[in-house]
C-alpha cells in the first residue's frame, strides 16, 4: 500500500511489464505503448497511421477511445488491492482536434478512486501538445476471478 499522499497506485509495476501484457491484445496491432508512470498518472502513445486512421485520413475516434480505455483501465487496476479488478462501465470522448499523422499521447489521471467505482480523465494530445480528445472513463471495482 502507498504511503499517505503518495498517489493512488497500490500495485507496483514497470513499463516493460505493462507493454508485455499488451502482446496479443487489441493494443498491439494499433501500436499502443505505455511510456510513463507518474505518482498519479499513466501515459502512453499511439501512432496515427493506416492502423488508426479513418477513411478521410484523420485519427479514428474509436482508436482514440481504445487508447483512453487502455490507459484508464490499466491505471485503475494499479489502484486496487489484490483480489480486486477494474472493469469498464462507461466511457465518453469528445474529439476536439483532427490529427492527420505522427502520434498521439494520452495521459490518464484519477478523478475518483473508490472501493466500488473509479472515474478517470484521459487527455489525448497531438505531437504539438494540442488537446485532440478528452475522455472520461468510469470503472467498477469487482472481485477478480
Amino acid at each position: 500500500m502507498n504511503e499517505p499522499n503518495a498517489g493512488p497506485f497500490r500495485r507496483s509495476t514497470s513499463l516493460d511489464r505493462l507493454n508485455e501484457l499488451s502482446r496479443g491484445t487489441a493494443m498491439e496491432p494499433l501500436g499502443i505503448r505505455f511510456t510513463e508512470i507518474g505518482p498519479d498518472f499513466l501515459r502512453g502513445t499511439m501512432p496515427v497511421d493506416e492502423r488508426t486512421k479513418q477513411p478521410y485520413g484523420l485519427l479514428h475516434g474509436g482508436a482514440s477511445v481504445l487508447l483512453a480505455e487502455t490507459l484508464g483501465s490499466t491505471a485503475g487496476n494499479l489502484c486496487v488491492p489484490e483480489g480486486r479488478v477494474c472493469v469498464g462501465l462507461e466511457i465518453n470522448a469528445n474529439h476536439l482536434r483532427a490529427v492527420r499523422g505522427g502520434s498521439v499521447t494520452g495521459t490518464a489521471r484519477p478523478l475518483h478512486v473508490g472501493g466500488r467505482t473509479q472515474v478517470w480523465e484521459i487527455r489525448i494530445e497531438d505531437g504539438r501538445g494540442k488537446l485532440a480528445c478528452i475522455s472520461r472513463l468510469t470503472l467498477a471495482v469487482v472481485a477478480s476471478g
